[in-house]
């Protein structure tokens, strides 16, 4: 077990070099991954099963305690992104698959991988992972009626079947492992630390296999569908970032915040895509799910050595006086 651990560790702490590496050879041998694409919706399942195994009633009862901050979060989540997805669409007038792509994607939740990148920041994890889990929650509704609400104006939206998908592989298998967890605790708590692998693996086969089904589309678009998507999630998390600062939140609040805005459920907005719309619309999830687990990483970490410095500077002060 231990062994496994630090393979999913190192999995974790990897997690963009192996997205970058498979969506590469995906792109250049798009024959070993295509046979993937029947499996994404249970891949997800199984990510999601392992989101409901790390989650606790106490991650949901944080709503009660601190419903300003929670609250705000999940407002953010579930308009900063919407909206900058269908400005961006628009300034860039986007072809109407890659449009609707994009803001799918950003009417996703937030994903786990923001969790580990506010704890990271030094941030407010707690916080993070209650507005990641009320946010999912809200999924099976939220993201349909804003798909339907900004997409529609490029394509027909089916709200009720994203509806039906959504609550199929992300509420079931969450409830699920809520469940699982409650009854058997100690269990759970020892493989626990195994599920980043199990994500991993999930994450890049999903990826890869969209990159293999639109090989011929990334050579043609994937550039401006790249400059989109950086924009999307850099806006996102500057937004994010500002919008908690105007209330005053305090810092390990506005971090938290502002990296659970910038970073999206990728996996579900691929997911949807191709159960719902053209292969070449799960695109922007596909290249999102690359970016935003390297900008993350390096925000995390900036952040993160920000808070040693004043750290440091704070108990340097204390032996001065």
């Amino acid at each position: 077990m231990k062994v496994l651990e630090k393979i999913s560790t190192f999995a974790g702490n990897s997690f963009a070099f192996w997205v970058i590496l498979f969506g590469a050879l995906s792109f250049f041998f798009p024959g070993g991954f295509t046979w993937i694409a029947p499996y994404i919706a249970l891949l997800l399942g199984i990510i999601m099963f392992g989101m409901g195994l790390t989650l606790s009633l106490d991650d949901f009862k944080r709503v009660f305690k601190a419903p300003k901050v929670v609250l705000a979060g999940v407002v953010m989540q579930y308009t900063i992104m919407p909206l900058l997805a269908y400005g961006l669409a628009t300034l860039f007038q986007l072809p109407p698959e890659v449009a609707v792509g994009v803001i799918l994607v950003g009417c996703c939740p937030g994903g786990t991988a923001s969790n580990v990148m506010t704890f990271l920041a030094k941030g407010n994890t707690a916080l993070s992972v209650s507005v990641t889990a009320v946010s999912t929650v809200l999924a099976p509704i939220l993201t349909p009626a804003l798909t339907l609400l900004f997409a529609s104006h490029w394509l027909p939206v089916s709200a009720g079947s994203m509806f039906l998908s959504i609550v199929k592989i992300v509420l079931v298998p969450i409830a699920l492992g809520i469940v699982i967890r409650l009854l058997f605790q100690k269990q759970v708590e020892k493989s626990i630390k195994v599920l980043p692998l199990v994500s991993v693996i999930g994450i890049v086969a999903v990826a890869s296999a969209v990159v293999a089904l639109n090989t011929e589309n990334i050579a043609t678009t994937g550039l401006l569908i790249f400059s989109v998507v950086v924009l999307h999630n850099v806006l996102g998390l500057l937004i994010g970032f500002l919008v908690a600062r105007l209330f005053k939140f305090d810092f390990a609040d506005q971090k938290a915040l502002s990296i659970e805005v910038g970073m999206q459920n990728s996996g579900l907005g691929s997911t949807l895509a191709v159960a719902h719309f053209a292969p070449i619309t799960a695109v922007p999830s596909a290249i999102f799910s690359v970016w935003h687990n390297i900008s993350g990483p390096i925000l995390a970490t900036w952040w993160g050595k920000q808070h040693e410095t004043s750290g440091k500077a704070g108990e340097d002060n204390k032996k001065v006086v």
